[in-house]
């Protein structure tokens, strides 16, 4: 494994490339190395894995991964003034890092490694939640996902029944996985600094996923019930023929959709793939 040791510093390869942070891209850089080098700690073993980072930018958790005994790690980069410093690190890596230039919104992460596959990222803040729940469509693919995101976004994934942070992505986030808040970072961590706290969330995929028709109903059904959240179950889900799918699961339509458990959103959404398969 090659030695991190004879690496430019970042601010140095900052500076040279003139890599400013853009506010379009979502971009907060993590520059230093005892946060870099915790965050692929937090990712668990990476022996033999193959990991996948969405927006290096600078490349300081990748200097961190590369650092690990990942057998690859593929970094996933839309702008080009940010790939252009990881194709100077792939020198250093030839065998082990990749550079895909692409919109990870736009590109199936799962065809750029083979498996066991990790991701784990400092997500652009922008682009955040639309890619988690792509990814947890795809849950089986991926082993683990050690992500940053905002604090309150983190809040949102773990967030439990009653609680106001619980919502739709929780819902999503837990049905497929086991989920934890690793990690808090304040705003100083960051260059340049956001308005706001970070935090690191930990999501492994159950052994057992759900199937993509199932995964569209829970989607429907979460969107319904959380979309007019201050209405009953039997108002927010009129849409969905919501008085047979509470007939058929046995909850009450007085309730409200934060009330839910896991389990209850669970057995909705397999009323609803049941009930439109008979159409």
């Amino acid at each position: 494994m090659t030695s991190l040791s004879g690496l430019e510093s970042l601010k140095d390869v900052i500076s040279r490339h003139g890599l400013d942070a853009r506010k379009a891209l979502g971009q907060h850089f993590l520059l230093d190395p005892d946060i870099t080098n915790r965050i692929a700690a937090l990712a668990g073993t990476l022996d033999g894995r193959h990991v996948v980072e969405v927006g290096p930018g600078p490349g300081g958790l990748t200097r961190a991964l590369l650092g690990t005994k990942a057998a690859s790690v593929t970094a996933v980069e839309v702008d080009p003034r940010a790939a252009e410093i990881i194709r100077e690190l792939i020198a250093f890596y030839p065998d082990r890092l990749k550079l895909v230039e692409a919109d990870a919104l736009k590109q199936d992460l799962t065809t750029l490694c083979p498996a066991p596959r990790h991701i784990v990222a400092n997500l652009p803040y922008n682009v955040a939640t639309p890619l988690l729940v792509g990814w947890l469509r795809q849950g089986s693919a991926w082993e683990r996902l050690t992500l940053m995101f905002q604090l309150e976004v983190v809040e949102r994934i773990c967030a439990l029944p009653g609680s106001s942070h619980y919502g739709r992505l929780g819902v999503l986030a837990q049905w497929c996985a086991q989920c934890a808040i690793v990690m808090k970072l304040p705003p100083g961590a960051f260059s340049p600094p956001p308005a706001v706290w970070s935090a690191v969330v930990s999501i492994t995929p159950h052994a057992q996923q759900p199937e993509p028709a199932l995964f569209k109903a829970m989607e429907r059904v979460t969107a319904a019930a959380f979309g007019q959240r201050r209405k009953m179950l039997r108002g927010s889900l009129k849409g969905l023929h919501g008085e047979r799918l509470l007939a058929e699961t046995g909850i009450d339509g007085t309730r409200r959709a934060e009330t839910l458990t896991i389990a209850e959103f669970d057995s909705l959404a397999r009323a609803h793939l049941a009930l439109s398969a008979r159409g």
